[in-house]
This record gives C-alpha cells, sequence and structure tokens, in this order.
C-alpha cells in the first residue's frame, strides 16, 4: 500500500511539473544568421537543442520561432560550409532577437562542392557551385571562369573557342547572369582560333553556380545552360593587392568602412614579351593586350539592405596571321581592336508581411573592329535591362512565392564591307524583350519538394511571345541522398548574327529547347557522387542558305535536333588527407540541323565522351598547394569536302595534363603567394578542326590544314601579393 501511494505521489509530481511546462509564458526568438562580413546566410537551421524547436531563415537570413520551454537551453546555428555556433539562451517569457554571425569552414586551399545534403529542389541543390579560389586554382584554367566550369561534366572542350559549350549546345546556350541581370558580353573579345576569356575575374564573386539543364524560371533566354555569377557583398577588411605577372600586372584597393566599402582594380596585360621567349608557331604582328578597370561600391542600408554598384571598362588588341589555305601565301592576316564598358547596380531589401525585393539595372556598351585580309567588320552592340523580383518566404506554412519581371532593350549595328572598293553594307536591328516569371517551392510532404513556375517573353523584333512552364521534383531516399527530376520548355532569340539580317523578314521564331533530367545524388563524409539522365529536344532552330547569307528572305525557323547522355560527377576530400579530388564524366549523343547545314548531323563542337580529372594537394610543411588536371575529349565532327557526307570527317581526340604550383610565403609580414601554371605540359598536339581552301587543286582535292594552339604550352607565373596592416600573414593554413 505504501508502494502504491509513493508512486501515486510520484506521478501526481510529474503531472503538476509537465502542465507548469505547458502553461509556461512562450518565449519568441527572432533575428539574422550573417557570414563575418554581413552577408545573410539563407538555409540555416536555427533549433533549440534537444527540442523540435526552430526554424530556417529565410532568403535574407532572417529567422523566427517560439517556444514553451522553461530555463535555460543552447541555441544551435548550423549551415554547409560554416562552423556550427552554439549559444546559451534563458527562455523566460520576453522576446529574444539576436544577431548571428557563422565563421566559414577553413577547407584545403581550392575545393569544387556540389551544394547537396540539404533537401531542396532548388538550382543550387541540383547545380554545382565554384568557389573563387576553386577557379584561381584549377590547373589548366589559368584563373578564368569558363576555363574551370570545362572540368565539370556537361562541358566539351573548345579549345579554339575558351567558351562554355553544354550537352551539345552551343556556346551562345549558355547564358550568364551577374547579379541576377543577364551579361550581353560575358567575354572578352577574340577572333577565330584564338580562345577568349571570360571578361570578369573570379576574385569579383563570392560564387558561381552552374546549372547544366532544368534550372528555375527565374532564368530565360538559355537553351542549355546558366551561370549564376554573384558578386560578393561588403568587402570583408581593409587590403591593398599587388599581382606581379609574366604576362602583365594588376592593381587592386579595398577600403572597408562599417557599413560601406569601395574597392579599385586596374589591370595591363601584354603577352609580346613572353612571345618573344616561347616560340609561336602564328604570325603575331600584335600580340593581345589589353588594360582595364574597375570600381566596385558597397552600401548596407537598413538592418539587411544592400546596395551594389559595379563598372568596369576594357580595351583590346591584336593582330595575327594564321594557316589558311584559301588565301594566298597559305596564311589568314586578320587584326581586331575593341572597346567595353559595363556597369551593373543592384539592390536587395526586406519588405512588410513576409515580402523582400531583389531588383537592379545593367547597361554594356561591346564596340568590336575585325580586319580579316581586306575585309572591314565593325560590331556595336549597346543595352540596358532592368529586373524586379518580389519574394515572400512566409506565404504559406509549406510554399513560398517568387514573382518577378525583367526589361531589354537592345540596339545592335554593324558596317562591312568585303574590300576597299565595295559597297558598304549596314545590317542591324532594335529589339524591346519584356519578360515575367512566377515560381513556389511546395512541401508535398515530409520527403517530397516541388518547384512549380512558368515564364513568358515577349521579343518586339519577332514580334513573337512565348509561354514556358516548369517543374522540379526531389525525393529523399535517406540522409544526404536524394533523387531528383526536372523537366521545362527554354527559349531563346536567334543569335545577333542571326537576327541582323533576317529580322526584316520577320519569318523567325524563338528557339526551343525541351529538358527532361532525372538526377541521383549522394553526398556524406566529405564525398560526394552524381549522376544526371538528361534528354534535350530542339526545335524552330534558324536555317538560311549558305550561298546567300545577306537575303533575309532564306532564313527559316525550321531546324531541330536533340542531345541525350549521362553525367557523372564524383569528389572525395576524406580518402587521402589533405587531398580534394574529382572525377567528372560526360556522354552525349546529339544532331542538329541548323544554319547552313543540309541534314542533321553531329555538330562540330560537341565530343561523345569528356572526362576530367582535377586534384590538389596541401603539403604544410612546405606551405604550398600542387594541382593537377587531366582533360580528355573524343574526336569531334568537321566536314571534310574531299569525302561524300557532311560532318564525317573525325579530329584526334583531345589530351591535356595541366599542373600548377602555390607556395605561400611573405613579404615584409604581408602574406604572399607565388603561383606557377604550365598547361599541356606533355605537348601533345591537339587538333581542334581543320581549314579548308574554297577551290579544289589541280588534283581536284580541296586542301586543308589542322586548327591547332599558337604554341602546344602555355605557361604563367605570377607574385600575389596582400598588403593588409591588421591582420598579420598566415601561411601555415591555405587561404579561405
Amino acid at each position: 500500500m505504501k508502494r502504491l501511494l509513493l508512486l501515486l505521489c510520484l506521478l501526481t509530481a510529474a503531472l503538476l511539473h509537465a502542465s507548469a511546462q505547458t502553461t509556461a509564458a512562450a518565449t519568441t526568438l527572432s533575428g539574422t544568421v550573417r557570414d563575418a562580413g554581413g552577408q545573410p546566410l539563407p538555409g540555416a537551421n536555427v533549433f533549440l537543442k534537444t527540442t523540435f524547436d526552430g526554424a530556417t531563415t529565410d532568403s535574407l537570413g532572417r529567422f523566427r520561432f517560439s517556444t514553451r520551454k522553461a530555463g535555460t537551453l543552447p541555441l544551435l546555428v548550423t549551415l554547409m560550409g560554416y562552423e556550427q555556433q552554439e549559444q546559451a539562451i534563458v527562455l523566460d517569457g520576453t522576446a529574444k532577437r539576436l544577431a548571428l554571425v557563422l565563421k566559414p569552414v577553413r577547407n584545403q586551399l581550392g575545393s569544387v562542392t556540389i551544394t547537396s545534403g540539404a533537401f531542396e529542389a532548388s538550382d543550387e541543390k541540383r547545380s554545382t557551385v565554384l568557389k573563387p579560389l576553386d577557379i584561381v586554382t584549377t590547373a589548366g584554367a589559368l584563373a578564368d571562369v569558363a576555363g574551370a566550369l570545362n572540368t565539370l561534366p556537361g562541358t566539351s572542350r573548345n579549345g579554339e573557342e575558351g567558351k562554355l559549350f553544354v550537352r551539345g549546345g552551343a556556346a551562345g546556350e549558355t547564358k550568364q547572369y551577374l547579379d541576377g541581370l543577364p551579361l550581353q558580353s560575358p567575354y572578352n573579345s577574340s577572333v577565330s582560333g584564338v580562345p577568349a576569356r571570360g571578361r570578369f575575374s573570379p576574385m569579383l564573386f563570392k560564387g558561381t553556380v552552374f546549372s547544366t539543364g532544368g534550372y528555375s524560371a527565374e532564368y530565360g533566354q538559355a537553351l542549355s545552360a546558366v551561370v549564376g555569377l554573384n558578386s560578393t557583398d561588403l568587402a570583408p577588411e581593409t587590403q591593398t593587392g599587388i599581382s606581379l605577372l609574366s604576362v602583365g600586372l594588376s592593381l587592386s584597393h579595398q577600403q572597408r568602412f562599417e557599413r560601406s566599402s569601395v574597392a579599385v582594380t586596374g589591370d595591363y596585360l601584354n603577352l609580346q614579351p613572353y612571345y618573344r621567349l616561347v616560340p609561336q608557331s602564328w604570325g603575331w604582328q600584335v600580340a593581345p593586350q589589353s588594360a582595364g578597370g574597375s570600381v566596385a561600391l558597397r552600401q548596407r542600408t537598413g538592418e539587411l539592405g544592400m546596395l551594389k554598384i559595379y563598372g568596369a571598362f576594357t580595351r583590346q588588341e591584336m593582330a595575327l596571321s594564321q594557316p589558311d589555305p584559301s588565301f594566298e601565301g597559305g596564311r589568314r592576316p586578320v587584326a581586331l581592336s575593341s572597346h567595353n564598358e559595363y556597369v551593373n547596380a543592384s539592390f536587395r531589401s526586406p519588405l512588410k508581411r513576409g515580402w523582400s525585393l531583389q531588383t537592379g539595372v545593367a547597361g554594356t556598351r561591346d564596340d568590336q573592329t575585325i580586319r580579316p585580309d581586306v575585309q572591314y567588320l565593325r560590331e556595336l552592340e549597346q543595352s540596358v535591362v532592368g529586373r524586379v523580383v518580389l519574394t515572400n518566404d512566409s506565404a504559406g506554412a509549406h510554399w513560398n512565392l517568387k514573382l518577378g519581371t525583367e526589361g531589354l532593350l537592345q540596339s545592335y549595328r554593324m558596317r562591312y564591307q568585303a574590300s576597299p572598293e565595295a559597297d558598304m553594307q549596314r545590317p542591324g536591328f532594335e529589339e524591346q524583350r519584356a519578360s515575367a516569371f512566377a515560381e513556389s517551392d511546395i512541401s508535398l510532404s515530409n520527403e517530397l519538394v516541388a518547384r512549380v513556375g512558368a515564364r513568358a517573353e515577349y521579343s518586339g523584333v519577332l514580334g513573337r511571345w512565348n509561354a514556358a512552364p516548369r517543374l522540379a521534383l526531389a525525393y529523399q531516399l535517406a540522409e544526404g541522398t536524394q533523387v531528383s527530376a526536372a523537366y521545362g520548355l527554354f527559349y531563346q532569340t536567334p543569335a545577333n548574327d542571326l537576327l541582323r539580317v533576317a529580322h526584316y523578314a520577320q519569318s523567325l521564331r524563338f528557339e526551343r529547347a525541351t529538358h527532361y533530367l532525372l538526377t541521383y545524388q549522394h553526398s556524406k563524409n566529405d564525398r560526394t557522387l552524381r549522376a544526371e539522365a538528361y534528354y534535350k529536344d530542339y526545335a524552330h532552330l534558324t536555317r538560311f542558305a549558305a550561298d546567300a547569307p545577306f537575303n533575309p528572305t532564306h532564313y527559316q525557323s525550321t531546324g531541330s535536333g536533340y542531345a541525350r547522355g549521362v553525367d557523372v560527377f564524383w569528389r572525395d576530400k576524406k580518402t587521402f588527407k589533405k587531398t580534394d579530388y574529382w572525377v567528372s564524366y560526360g556522354l552525349v549523343d546529339t544532331r542538329r540541323q541548323q544554319r547552313t547545314d543540309p541534314v542533321l548531323a553531329v555538330p562540330p563542337f560537341a565530343s561523345r565522351h569528356n572526362l576530367s580529372v582535377v586534384g590538389k594537394y596541401w603539403i604544410s610543411k612546405l606551405h604550398t598547394q600542387v594541382g593537377g588536371t587531366f582533360s580528355y575529349g573524343s574526336p569531334r565532327a568537321f566536314n571534310d569536302p574531299n569525302r561524300e557526307g557532311y560532318n564525317l570527317g573525325r579530329t584526334p581526340s583531345f589530351q591535356e595534363l595541366s599542373l600548377n604550383l602555390s607556395y605561400l610565403t611573405t613579404i615584409r609580414k604581408n602574406l604572399t603567394i607565388v603561383h606557377v601554371s604550365c598547361s599541356n605540359v606533355l605537348g601533345r598536339n591537339n587538333v581542334f578542326g581543320y581549314r579548308y581552301a574554297n577551290t579544289p587543286d589541280s588534283n581536284g582535292l580541296f586542301q586543308g590544314v589542322a586548327v591547332t594552339p599558337s604554341a602546344p604550352r602555355m605557361l604563367f607565373v605570377g607574385l600575389l601579393i596582400s598588403i593588409n596592416k591588421k591582420r598579420p600573414a598566415d601561411t601555415e593554413t591555405a587561404p579561405d
């Protein structure tokens, strides 16, 4: 009996304690999560340890939740790529507002991160993300954005172009965005056979998102892929940079204030001294030279708002003669001079009732003059693009809402003269394009998430509009493992060189691609495996007659094609200590009929098999990181006029081994990096295609010559000095 009474007393005490807990006043916790530079961190998990009470930060880094727990409990903040933070919170019924700051995890120098682990259907969770140092330290990339992205699955290496060719698509089918605004001229000017470089330094960005298909309705005018370049917010600290390069000089200074920062850069590149030391197969009259500069202004507005203004200019010139059997003497002279100016202003800020605003405007002026042999060609493109996006991350308990609109004004003018005696031709066009989109992420269950969206566009030059639905689904199989699928229609206006003639006939349509994707992704213990199967169907590609390129009545939207394949990515920085490596492989089967193609055929820019192996190793005792990249591309198609059929010729396979080294030291206590890199170390004679004479010789054959690099290797040496008076140089740990 006594035992029964004791048990009843204990049970009564427990019930009274539970009742007190349930009737305790609720404590509301709210605030923001940012990084050390003041940038909001969306997707961070904020929760009370040992409880189910918590929230996830929205797109502006904000969180809010309530709890009826009492006493003191640890508050945990976690986000992939950042150190976990724990902070004791007194839960006494009074509202708490917190400003939390996360520190990034110090990884080995350079790493490619496939963003995964979190369960979402967003582009970022199904895309590859590169950090600035990933791009700078990838062997063979030569600190170029496109060069680094070309080591990832889905790309085909085109050494004579230097641009991105994704899943059987041409370079113009990959659209690049800077802070949400489309870039009209993402590459520096170049001529046929000379690879172009990206116009912007990778150190300008805090991250580069590469999506090879099925992307958000937020993005348009891209049939194959999207590259999202996100510029840094406030400069983290005051610092001066001096870069002494084997091909030029770069100076930079960034000044950090309490709520603002200013960064100024100046660059000068001249390959003439290098070409005097390293023999070149081409005849360079003027080696590639460029001069440019930029200014970046950042101003924090309110608690979470940010105003960013960026302006840049570039001047370029080059002159050379290339092997070409269709010209007298077997060499074709060509010269280029170009001027580019770009300005970008963006603003983001929270609004009321859960809404936030992201808006911006950008202007581009690109003027280039090319003189191939006796011809004269000048192209002038000017454009202004604006964008407004409203996001509500708390529109519903299980869904959010994003609405946006975008407008473009574009003017294109060309002057072409076939010879000094010929008449000057002046084709061109004016474009006014408007678009709008709506999109929502919907949580259908604890394991199933969907992204549903649609985009509509109107083109003034075409006099047509389109509607493009987009859908993505993701299902979580287990922690760190998910499968996802995506479908969508993607439209693009024909390229400038097509519109400048064909718009007079007003008979062209939007070019279209339909994407189908299925993805498996597993990420755990610093190892990531990602495999994706895809099918892409092309319609309304532009075709015209090769013998009448300036006759607008010969232009039609009757081209078609397809691309299908599998991409595989494996990354591991766990198995081998201080080593980060990844392997990417892409298989693409593609055919298309566009421009002057007489039949459906393999395009000359697509390789059926593409393989890249990238490795980086940090040697602590030597304060040095070494890296290597091996790239393979199977033979590419080309049209040989000496054989029957179209595009049935095949080049040799592309093979390249590149190495680099970065040594960390100090000069007067300032961090200094000595960087040395060499592309194609083994000197393989890679062939990118062939040029043929316009007429047959006495034997009835068309003489041809291989398109190859100007030199088999490219050696680069740089001395990079960071002058920072407040922070001592750290050569023991790879820099963040």
